[in-house]
């Protein structure tokens, strides 16, 4: 056990985490009210996916992991958005 690595994170950079969390979660909220038409579903989801990223890399620690479950993780989120492009695709042709 003495042979990991401990990492501490600054107040800082948590502050600057929430900050982008709060700003991001407010944007996702005034594209609602905004009338772009079949992309409002576009916009929306890559809001998600960038606070999902924020918390991915934070709070889940992949920064500070073994680069190999980054590289993981992010296969698998290609993955998902293959399945997403191709549901959406076949959505589109109906």
């Amino acid at each position: 056990m003495s042979e990991e690595k401990q990492h501490i994170s600054s107040y800082r950079s948590h502050i600057f985490v929430l900050a982008a969390l709060l700003v991001l979660t407010a944007a996702s909220v005034a594209v609602t009210s905004l009338e772009m038409g079949r992309f409002n579903t576009l916009v929306a989801m890559l809001i998600a996916g960038t606070k999902a990223a924020i918390v991915l890399i934070w709070f889940m620690h992949l920064k500070f992991d073994n680069k190999l479950y980054a590289i993981f993780t992010t296969l698998v989120i290609v993955i998902f958005l293959l399945v997403l492009y191709v549901t959406f695709f076949d959505y589109s042709y109906r």
